[in-house]
């Protein structure tokens, strides 16, 4: 290959559309076993290509060169082929750089925390003492040099201000789980966390939940890629390149759910919707139907809401795993489960389209909404609900296609 990426597992990478958007070459995804790092390397068949998990470190060795940066943190990123010659560098580097100061957070005599004790970790350890910070604690699942424990952490630096992941939890395909406890550090402030995929990790979306200042890893991603691409085709970008590519990346990935009471015409939006952007429509109710072989009516009819409602949080959390870009038109109770919000708020923005109960027509085909008295006890029961789980709140004031039109200018504004 001429350009790419090389790692252990690369299913979840958005590198290769990231590269083919910023430049014209075509960018690869090579996954290496570690048997077999050392032999591609020899080989040198490659122009220039990134590295990611595990082989950070174990790249060096076989390097002719290594940039003095990249030298100081102790792994290699990029590597870039001259005339036979491999020299590594480490846009990891700018790209935690860039992350941390488009969030204005200050790092400057703080205790900054990295958990993690990685090729990245390494980096981020970098930046933090190159912006600043006080103190800087690498944690790890067990001590080592360099490392402490969790156990440590929460008894001899719970007054830490900012924590940096650089692990893998929360990663794709193991979305659930975050690395640590940020309920045990009581003087945090920040979190930034490495993974990408999905857009928000569990430590993420606790910390926004907290009220903290939180960013997951898409924004170093592009930032490091833009970096990697000047090297690799020995040309500067804009300076604005960085934040476009992001936004044009983050519209492109991130998925759009739609909630809201039964005929709300979440499933009509969802359509026009999707058309209009050019993505993959999504409907849950549909998916379980096919799953169960009969109607939604006959699923509570003959198993009852308990079973209708694990099937539904099944679909949803299998749906919602991966940034597709997807629009998603959601049953109008499966937001009731605090799990399936947060497996949505992953990786998509939640749209409640509130219509007026009054304009909405009851029907045979919806167990829990089947006359006027009942669909008023479930928008009594689930307004709040859509209030507090979506992220942005549409009137439905007009048609479809009128509220369509709003969710896609709104998407596309804030992205």
């Amino acid at each position: 290959m001429q350009y790419g990426l090389i790692g252990e597992k690369l299913g979840h990478s958005f590198s290769k559309i990231i590269h083919e958007s910023l430049a014209d070459y075509r960018y690869e995804l090579k996954e290496l076993p570690r048997a077999a790092l050392a032999q591609f390397l020899r080989q040198r068949d490659f122009a220039a290509i990134n590295v990611t998990i595990p082989y950070k470190q174990a790249v060096m060795a076989h390097l002719d060169e290594i940039d003095d940066a990249a030298k100081a943190i102790g792994a290699v990123n990029t590597i870039v082929n001259t005339g036979g010659k491999l020299k590594g560098y480490n846009t990891d580097y700018l790209g935690l750089k860039a992350l941390i100061e488009k969030h204005s957070v200050s790092l400057q005599g703080k205790t900054v925390v990295i958990l993690g004790s990685g090729g990245t970790s390494l980096t981020a350890r970098q930046v933090a003492t190159d912006m600043g910070a006080e103190r800087v604690v690498r944690v790890s699942r067990r001590a080592t040099p360099g490392c402490i424990t969790y156990e440590e952490l929460y008894s001899r630096y719970n007054t830490a201000q900012v924590i940096i992941n650089t692990t893998p939890v929360g990663m794709y395909p193991q979305v659930e789980g975050a690395a640590a406890d940020i309920g045990q550090l009581e003087g945090l402030e920040a979190v930034f966390d490495a993974v990408y995929s999905p857009l928000r990790t569990d430590l993420v979306l606790e910390a926004k939940q907290r009220g903290l200042i939180a960013a997951g890893g898409l924004y170093m991603l592009v930032a490091q890629a833009v970096y990697a691409s000047e090297l690799f085709i020995g040309a500067a970008y804009a300076p604005e390149t960085f934040e476009t590519e992001y936004q044009h990346i983050l519209c492109k990935m991130q998925n759009i759910a739609l909630a809201g009471m039964p005929g709300s015409g979440k499933t009509t939006v969802g359509k026009l919707l999707a058309e209009a952007l050019g993505r993959d429509y999504i409907d849950t109710d549909v998916l379980i139907e096919k799953q169960a072989g009969k109607p939604i009516s006959d699923i509570f009819a003959d198993s009852g809401e308990g079973a209708f409602r694990r099937l539904e949080s099944e679909t949803v959390q299998a749906i919602a795993k991966q940034p597709t870009g997807a629009v998603i038109a959601l049953g109008g109770g499966a937001v009731l489960d605090p799990a399936n919000v947060r497996a949505l708020k992953r990786n998509a923005k939640i749209y409640y389209i509130n219509r007026k109960i009054e304009d909405i027509v009851p029907t045979v085909d919806r167990p829990l909404a089947l006359n006027r008295e009942a669909l008023q006890q479930r928008y009594r029961e689930r307004h709040a609900i859509y209030e507090q789980c979506a992220d942005t709140e549409i009137q439905v004031t007009a048609d479809a296609a009128a509220v369509a039109e709003a969710i896609r200018k709104d998407y596309l504004s804030e992205n």
